[in-house]
């Protein structure tokens, strides 16, 4: 798949999740054979662009291209003076939020809450795209509720402004994350659309990522909350793309080397209080499922230091060793379709 001047080296897509894809773990997905990350969403007001938070998810120093930033608001000179700001800060890809459904995003009509507004989806996107030389892509979901979908139109009203690729997220703003995606209206969209279609949405396995591009035609898959403590989730999909056979289960063993090296990574980004304060989700779910997790996630949160987090991590899988439980979801690779 290409974006402008980009070739993704996969079409396997990190999704942008706030609080999880900061720089650690867009690099890490991409180590993993993810073919593009895009950051956190960027606030378009400019009140906001000093603030730490801020300034570390404009931080891209050794990221491996293309760096793709996601920004989000409602007010079209705004969201291109963001996109300015973020291409100025190494951004070679300017993502549009379009698709989140939270409320406090949706109230104040930003996020999946434009799709309500077609005219000024329009106007954003035609600022956005005129006001960088970059690739602009979007990102929606299939419509406000189910009575009103419209990511049909959208995505006709983003062609005609320039974007150059559409994800789309197989539920309305209204189904929030409940019940299952649907892909038929990302096949209707992908067999409609001109540029590149990005299906989101339940890929959880290698089968569904395979089934959903088989169904919706789409270009690329995009990959959410699978990939979280599951990096290598980009690493299985491939394979089983290639050779038509899942891969073995990562062993404990890898699952620790990892997850202690993403733990430096975030230490290092964050500073140690906030980096261990970030590190106890990640940790939760690199260690869920294995034996005696629960217990050890519990006792994880009470910990203040960088020092407690590694030392309980190593005695942990230290245990599952002496457990003799050597991989991570059983001992047959088809273990990983469940």
């Amino acid at each position: 798949m290409r974006i402008g001047p980009y070739q993704l080296r996969s079409n396997l897509i990190v999704a942008p999740m706030a609080g999880v894809t900061d720089r650690p773990f867009r690099q890490l997905c991409k180590q993993m054979g993810a073919g593009m990350a895009v950051s956190e969403m960027v606030a378009s007001n400019s009140l906001l662009w000093g603030s730490a938070k801020t300034r570390r998810r404009a931080d891209h120093e050794g990221e491996v291209d293309p760096i793709a930033v996601q920004i989000a608001g409602a007010d079209p000179r705004m969201m291109a003076e963001a996109a300015r700001y973020n291409v100025d800060h190494g951004a070679q890809i300017i993502d549009i939020n379009m698709g989140c459904p939270a409320k406090k995003v949706c109230n104040v009509m930003a996020g999946s809450a434009l799709l309500k507004d077609e005219p000024l989806v329009g106007r954003i996107l035609d600022a956005v795209v005129g006001a960088v030389g970059v690739p602009v892509t979007l990102k929606i979901r299939t419509g406000w509720d189910k009575a009103n979908k419209n990511a049909l139109a959208v995505a006709k009203i983003a062609e005609n402004a320039g974007v150059q690729a559409l994800a789309v997220h197989g539920r309305t703003r209204a189904c929030g994350f409940s019940g299952n995606a649907e892909y038929d209206t990302i096949a209707a969209v992908k067999a409609a659309a001109g540029i590149p279609v990005i299906a989101n949405g339940d890929i959880t396995t290698p089968q569904q990522a395979q089934h959903v591009l088989r169904h919706t035609r789409a270009d690329a898959v995009m990959i959410g909350r699978a990939a979280q403590g599951r990096p290598w989730i980009f690493r299985e999909i491939q394979h089983y793309f290639d050779t038509g056979r899942l891969p073995p289960p990562p062993e404990v063993a890898e699952i620790r080397r990892v997850l202690i090296a993403h733990l430096h990574d975030l230490y290092a980004f964050y500073g140690e209080i906030t980096g261990v304060r970030v590190a106890r989700k990640h940790i939760s779910w690199y260690t869920k499922g294995l034996a005696g997790s629960a217990a050890f996630r519990h006792a994880m949160n009470q910990m203040q230091t960088a020092d407690e987090q590694l030392a309980a991590i190593g005695v942990f899988f230290e245990e599952l060793a002496a457990r003799g439980q050597r991989l991570a979801y059983g001992d047959e690779p088809e273990a990983l379709a469940a």
